[in-house]
This record gives structure tokens, C-alpha cells and sequence, in this order.
């Protein structure tokens, strides 16, 4: 199973969660990254995300699909906030479900990296002093 949204609502990991339930997995991973306060030592005020909405969710299905084919784990959710986010908001949120825990921590951490790296979402940090686009690939 694959859900994906990005969404400019905020994110919700109970709908997460009910998303990949699966009676047959043992192990559930999640990553939620959320909106830091300080950047490089500087309040940050809020973040601006955008997005090739279409252009994105096809990108994070390939991934996940990579992340099917390598890992073998079952059940896969990628929610993506975009719009304005303020510090301590979820950002994203990818829960991964399947029968063994090796697999579901590995594939959690290889979708979230692969897709800061690939996938077309922009995000801009506003400062108290400016603003700065922050480049996809960390």
C-alpha cells in the first residue's frame, strides 16, 4: 500500500498511522520532520514551502517504489506539508510498515533522504534579517 499527499493543511500522524496498519507487520518506523527554531544561528521565523505539486508526487511514488523493491517492506506513507510553516510544525511525515524492523527503519531513512535530494519542493527560510532558499540536497 502507498498513500502520498502533499497537502497545505497541517499533518496528522494518527491518519498516518491508520494509513499503513497492517495486521501482518510487526514493525512500524516513522520520521516526522518538523520546523526548527534556529538555522546556522538564527531565529528562524517561519518556513515557505512550494512545490511542482504533480511533478512531486510522482517523484515520491518512484522512491517509494524503490523503497518497496529494496527493502521489501509492505506499506508505505509520504505526507508533505507545503505553504507556510512556523517552528515545531510537521513538515513531513513517512511511516513504514511491514513484518521486520531492519527493514522498515532502513527504508524510512532512504525515503526521506532521496527525496530531499530528488524530489521538487522548495523551501524558503524567513528570518528576522531576511530570507534564504535552502537548496534541496543537504
Amino acid at each position: 500500500m502507498i498513500d502520498i499527499k502533499i497537502t497545505d493543511v497541517p499533518l496528522n500522524i494518527t491518519e498516518c498511522l491508520a494509513a499503513a496498519h497492517d495486521l501482518s507487520s510487526g514493525g512500524i518506523a516513522t520520521f516526522i520532520g518538523t520546523v526548527r527554531n534556529v538555522t546556522k544561528n538564527k531565529p528562524v521565523i517561519r518556513l515557505e514551502y512550494e512545490c511542482y505539486q504533480s511533478m512531486a508526487e510522482k517523484e515520491i511514488k518512484k522512491v517509494v517504489e524503490q523503497a518497496i523493491s529494496i527493502f521489501s517492506v509492505r506499506n508505505v506513507v509520504v505526507h508533505h506539508r507545503v505553504g507556510t510553516l512556523f517552528p515545531g510544525d510537521a513538515a513531513v511525515m513517512i511511516v513504514v510498515s511491514d513484518g521486520h524492523r531492519d527493514a522498515v527503519f532502513d527504508a524510512c531513512k532512504y525515503i526521506i533522504d532521496t527525496i530531499k535530494q530528488t524530489v521538487p519542493i522548495w523551501k524558503k527560510e524567513i528570518f528576522e534579517d531576511g530570507e534564504e532558499w535552502v537548496s534541496a540536497h543537504p
